[in-house]
């Protein structure tokens, strides 16, 4: 059995985060936009789950149709089975991921990030799965004082610290 290793970039909206996992069942498709929508109001989101039984489809569900068809892109270019692509505009992963992970069907997340993504993906005979992905960039350096400053100060301005 030959392997091959591919990196795919993912590319999605500015202002965006994506959220990427597998998962095991296509009740994904249903369940996690009622997770979006109980947890965060005003979320727009756009997910596509691929299927990997029976017909194969990438399955889709959103409230903005550009996020759904950029997460169909994401989908289309990884081509792994049960895998899923959420791309989220308005929240933030922090406010629906701890649930996501709770989701009955979901097996893992991969990511969540609004940084540049690579998804390592291998391919055998049977088909193509994800082995790892790439979440921006490589450190260059260590925080000094005023990096702790700058972070405090920002978690602070989007709202995830009071003092």
């Amino acid at each position: 059995m030959s392997i091959v290793t591919e990196a795919v970039q993912l590319k999605w909206e500015e202002e965006c985060n994506i959220i990427v996992g597998q998962s095991h069942f296509i009740k994904t498709v249903e369940d996690i936009p009622e997770i979006l929508v109980t947890s965060v109001p005003g979320i727009e989101y756009g997910l596509a789950f691929c299927e990997a039984s029976g017909p194969c489809l990438i399955r889709t569900e959103g409230n903005n149709e550009k996020l759904v068809g950029e997460a169909v892109e994401c989908a289309e270019a990884v081509a792994a089975g049960h895998t899923f692509f959420l791309i989220i505009k308005n929240a933030y992963p922090i406010n629906v991921l701890n649930q996501i992970k709770n989701c009955q069907e979901v097996v893992s997340v991969f990511a969540a990030s609004a940084n540049p993504l690579q998804i390592l993906v291998a391919e055998t005979e049977q088909g193509r799965g994800i082995i790892g992905v790439i979440d921006g960039y490589s450190p260059k350096g260590v925080e000094k004082a005023e990096d702790k400053t700058d972070r405090k100060k920002l978690l602070k301005t989007i709202g995830y610290k009071i003092n």
